[in-house]
């Protein structure tokens, strides 16, 4: 029996989503039958002490400072960025253009131009079998691909009206630090693209109906917060200077799809005692289906075909073999995490390498989803009823 192929891994950055990057590449091969090996190979940070600790807990073989030299490295086969926004587009396209495979968090960038630079280049390379992803993790749950193969299959008919909300509060204290998400040069956006962005592809993902107009306003809460004494990651402590918050705190739109269903978004981190509230809910002729990220094993399915006296939201305890992902891991019953996504991801962005198969979601797809959150944002500054995507 011959060996496997090895595909080495770089990830670039180290932060919150690259500790849950790092649990995906680490255990997708050991439960998943890949077609080949993920190596994690290098760990690149500008901090050399906190990027060798980090690869050290997580498991990386070797750590970086500078992602331009390990990019230009023959034997990395595979790039992951797990950066702030700001920096996507350079690192992508220098990696795309050096021919390697590329993995992306989301969003894709911190704008339209930048977001469609990086499509241009992946397109580019795609030509020459190198594949690219974007990392939207939630679309990988086993709840939320069943709740995409129940309405493909009609199981609620045609749909009526689509309900999506993303809820955390993690900012309502004014002491909360002015770190790199509060900081338009580096997110890109607050709310509405570092959460809003999950809602808006998932809804899509789930329907099969792309926005095509949007009508959405957006809003500051807290206006001014304490400046980090090290900028490094998420952490810090504040100190006595104060530093204006140039993003969003709360994004609240309607949006039309292409096939003329409305749909109705929220994305707020002061939504008070909501910690990771991703909630979505899809109606429609024959039925509906509701997901709640806090409840990730479950999926809610009415079917309104039944009788009237045994009508009511079904509780569909997504851990059977047959459900998507799930007959990887353990026994019929036993629950998923949120790390999971995270392990399915790597998993297909393996088998799209080995298999020279495009991956989704795409880099288009990652364009038109930045599309959306511009159009909100424009939509919100003109106080404009409708703007077009």
């Amino acid at each position: 029996m011959s060996e496997k192929r090895h595909l080495k891994v770089a990830m670039i950055g180290y932060g919150f989503m690259g500790a849950a990057h790092s649990q995906g590449w680490r255990v997708a091969p050991r439960f998943f039958e890949l077609d080949a090996q993920p190596d994690m190979q290098v760990l690149v940070g500008r901090n050399a002490e906190a990027v060798a600790d980090a690869a050290t807990k997580w498991g990386w073989a070797e750590t970086a400072t500078d992602w331009r030299e390990v990019i230009a490295r023959d034997d990395i086969d595979i790039v992951d960025i797990v950066t702030p926004g700001g920096s996507h587009a350079e690192i992508a396209i220098a990696a795309l253009n050096a021919g390697k495979h590329v993995l992306c968090e989301k969003p894709l960038a911190n704008s339209v131009e930048e977001a469609e630079l990086m499509a241009v280049a992946a397109n580019a390379a795609a030509k020459n079998g190198v594949i690219s992803m974007l990392g939207h993790t939630y679309r990988r749950l086993p709840a939320t691909t069943l709740a995409r193969d129940l309405v493909a299959a009609g199981k609620i008919g045609e749909i009526h009206q689509v309900r999506a909300c993303y809820l955390q509060d993690w900012l309502t204290d004014p002491e909360t630090p002015l770190v790199w998400r509060l900081q338009k040069d580096l997110a890109g956006s607050g709310a509405l693209g570092d959460i809003g962005a999950h809602i808006i592809d998932l809804s899509e993902y789930i329907t099969g109906s792309h926005l095509v107009e949007v009508s959405g306003t957006m809003e500051t809460i807290i206006k001014q917060r304490p400046v980090l004494e090290s900028t490094a990651g998420l952490g810090g402590t504040g100190g006595a200077e104060m530093g204006d918050v140039t993003v969003d705190d709360v994004a609240l739109f309607t949006g039309r799809y292409d096939s003329g269903v409305l749909g109705s978004f929220e994305a707020t981190r002061f939504a008070t005692g909501r910690k990771n509230g991703l909630r979505i809910e899809i109606s429609g002729s024959l039925g509906a289906i509701s997901f709640d990220l806090e409840r990730l094993n479950e999926l809610q399915f009415f079917d309104a075909t039944a009788p009237a006296e045994t009508q009511g939201f079904t509780t569909i305890l997504v851990t059977e073999p047959e459900h998507p992902y799930i007959a990887a891991w353990w026994p019929a019953g036993h629950m998923l995490g949120y790390e999971h996504g995270f392990s399915h991801q790597a998993k297909d962005f393996v088998d799209a390498v080995t298999s020279g198969t495009p991956a989704s979601p795409s880099f288009d797809d990652g364009v038109h989803v930045q599309r959306v959150l511009a159009a909100v944002e424009e939509s919100s500054n003109a106080r404009s009823a409708w703007t077009t995507i």
